[in-house]
């Protein structure tokens, strides 16, 4: 017997052409054009999957998804959206829907993602859990800004996370936003329990397992109490590790136990605890790679990464850009307590043609740099220059600016002969701006380099810089 879809879509032609498209894969269609004539279809028979459009003429199409599923909880229905909208894809997916595409419409794309929720739809058992409700979580995460392809495939991933208690491992460059994808999937989860964020590469291995397990009172010199852990921490929630490749090797076995068994001990104890914490990891690594040059447990990389997504560097959607500049600059002004400015088109375009190494990370500094030093409301690219370290400028961190980044130089091919410096140079003289505006504090350093603790140990052993003493 074909399998039977129902089309739920106003526009008569694109119903039409999508009906012709599955009859010649030999599928048995039916098409309404309006949300309550896609009920009165599905009363009166079986249908094996759902085409659904967001915008209907009586109503939305998110909003549709519940009384399906009343009528057949089990029955997939993919969204047709207009829009790349990650809270709508997220809204939909909490409601019910199984996966959903945006147009204009792939039919190829379309085609794998029906063929795929039949298959898990022969394969689901009869019972299936309710969709979670909204998460708890007080702190709001930073949207995740993009219409890109590839930022719409981290929106289904984040959707289809939050519906599983399943470990994710999120990976991607310094900058990308592997935390606000973390902050994101918990908050869509619906765990009741706190969002936890450790960075592992922040803490000496030796304090790392007493804030992660906890310990008890006499444990080692200076424990004069029972302390909680972070798996404790985040019961009933989820635990975000951060930089999860400069685990070290023991500490590594005690995760692998914890993801295995689901239970730990405090650091000088013996009780077993259960821990209910879902765990999120992200890293800028290739665990496998790590793995097969021995500094990281083959066996964890499969634990952790049960679901991967993978942050796409900013140069890889660069038609994201525009939409990144808006959300920041509102983002930044509101923190500077400062009116939104207007970025021109010459500027925008400058932003563009970036590589961004740094990703939305290096972008908002940018961005912050121009707004600090102008109080117009009309930002030019000659303000990005001057952000960015143009030569013969003060950047905002003091000192000279053209050292701090010196492929924004400009002028004559002799002018640029006299500032170009090697790579070395460059990142010596950034860092060190860095640490001065910091006043030697490493950990306020680390997070605007977007660097760890030992790999800032490491450059300024290997650069010779001087750290101010607190």
């Amino acid at each position: 017997m074909p399998p039977r879809l129902l089309i739920i879509e106003d526009d008569r032609a694109l119903g039409e052409m999508l009906a012709m498209h599955f009859e010649d894969l030999d599928f048995a269609v039916t098409h309404a054009e309006r949300a309550q004539a896609g009920l009165d279809e599905l009363h009166q028979g079986r249908f094996d999957l759902v085409l659904l459009d967001q915008q209907l003429p009586d109503g939305l199409g998110s909003e549709l998804i519940g009384p399906l599923l009343e009528i057949d909880p089990q029955l997939p229905i993919l969204m047709m959206t207009g829009k790349h909208d990650l809270e709508l894809a997220i809204a939909a997916i909490q409601r019910g829907a199984a996966d959903f595409v945006h147009k204009p419409i792939k039919t190829d794309e379309l085609t794998q993602a029906v063929q795929r929720l039949l298959r898990e739809r022969e394969a689901l058992s009869q019972t299936s859990d309710s969709p979670p409700a909204s998460s708890s979580d007080d702190e709001a995460p930073r949207d995740l800004i993009g219409r890109s392809d590839a930022m719409l495939s981290v929106s289904k991933a984040i959707a289809r996370s939050a519906r599983t208690q399943a470990t994710v491992l999120i990976s991607g460059e310094s900058g990308t936003g592997k935390e606000v994808v973390a902050r994101l999937i918990h908050q869509h989860s619906g765990r009741a329990g706190a969002f936890i964020a450790v960075n592992c590469a922040a803490i000496v291995d030796t304090l790392l397992e007493s804030d992660l397990f906890g310990h008890e009172k006499g444990a080692f010199t200076g424990a004069q109490a029972r302390k909680q852990g972070r798996f404790e921490q985040a019961a009933g929630g989820t635990l975000f590790l951060d930089e999860i490749g400069e685990l070290a090797p023991a500490l590594q076995a005690k995760l692998l136990r914890v993801l295995q068994e689901h239970v730990f001990e405090r650091v000088g104890g013996h009780e077993a605890i259960h821990t209910d914490a879902r765990i999120i990891a992200a890293t800028n690594r290739d665990l496998l790679a790590e793995a097969s040059a021995g500094r990281f447990r083959e066996d964890l990389v499969y634990r952790l990464q049960v679901i991967q997504i993978r942050m796409p560097p900013l140069r890889e959607r660069r038609e994201d850009i525009p939409l990144l500049v808006q959300g920041l600059l509102a983002r930044i002004a509101a923190r500077l307590e400062r009116p939104i400015p207007t970025i021109t088109p010459a500027a925008l375009a400058r932003l563009s043609e970036d590589d961004w190494p740094g990703n939305v990370r290096e972008l908002e500094n940018r961005l912050s740099q121009a707004l600090l030093q102008t109080h117009h409301a009309l930002i030019t690219p000659e303000m990005l220059e001057l952000g960015g370290g143009r030569a013969g400028q003060q950047g905002p961190l003091g000192g000279d600016a053209e050292t701090a980044s010196g492929r924004h130089a400009s002028g004559s091919a002799g002018d640029q002969a006299s500032v170009l410096r090697s790579l070395d140079e460059v990142a010596a003289a950034h860092i060190q701006q860095v640490l001065d505006h910091t006043q030697g504090h490493k950990g306020q350093a680390c997070e605007i380099l977007g660097i760890s603790r030992p790999a800032l140990d490491r450059k300024i052993e290997k650069y010779q810089l001087r750290v101010l003493k607190r």
